[in-house]
């Protein structure tokens, strides 16, 4: 029998996906309503679904992207709202490029410039009237996004910070293995009869220990 919890929700979408301009679909994706819209209805759609008494998400719990590199528009930029009054979450996920912004929800939810300035770090996403659109998890002079599919994963330098000159440094990759001295006297590698297995190894190898 379907709970009341599921029904309203069901109710939730068959309105979002009949009845809102600008929502390509609506639907339930893993227990969760999923609404799809374009960049011009963002901001809309993201007001409505924090002050319409039926929606009520007073929180967004964060945002993030994810890449796919073979569409036009290879980014999807997803949010997750939640509702504290009715105890539901609502994701909304919205598409870009690399050269499109996305209008900044931080006037709706203050806290999304953290999250807009981590999309817009590791993606390269940008965020249209945002304010504080600076990296916040790569250095100062890091050049690329992390986490766009063909960013290369070996690269050519590293970076550190130098206590004796204050700043972060760049300098060719070291990537150096120690030499090992192996110890075949360890317990862990050399030893064919573990402390506390003395019995079990003299029963395998049929030895009878003499009382």
């Amino acid at each position: 029998m379907q709970s009341q919890a599921q029904a309203s929700l069901g109710s939730l979408t068959f309105t979002l996906a009949t009845s809102v301009p600008g929502i390509i679909s609506a639907g339930i994706e893993g227990g969760e309503l999923v609404v799809r819209t374009t960049r011009p209805y963002l901001l809309a759609i993201m007001a409505m679904l924090r002050d319409d008494p039926r929606y009520a998400c007073e929180q967004m719990m964060d945002l993030c992207g994810v890449d796919y590199p073979d569409r036009a528009e290879r980014f999807d930029i997803v949010y997750n709202l939640l509702s504290v009054t009715h105890n539901h979450r609502i994701r909304v996920i919205v598409t870009t490029d690399e050269t499109q912004p996305v209008p900044s929800v931080h006037r709706l939810w203050p806290s999304a410039t953290w999250w807009e300035r981590e999309c817009y770090d590791l993606f390269g996403i940008l965020f249209a009237d945002q304010p504080d659109l600076r990296r916040i998890l790569t250095d100062y002079g890091f050049e690329g996004h992390p986490l766009r599919k063909d960013f290369p994963l070996t690269g050519y330098v590293e970076t550190r910070y130098d206590e004796e000159r204050r700043q972060v440094v760049y300098e060719p990759v070291q990537l150096t293995q120690d030499f090992r001295n192996f110890d075949f006297e360890s317990p862990w590698e050399g030893i064919l009869t573990l402390p506390g297995d003395e019995k079990a190894h003299a029963f395998r190898q049929n030895i009878k220990r003499q009382e």
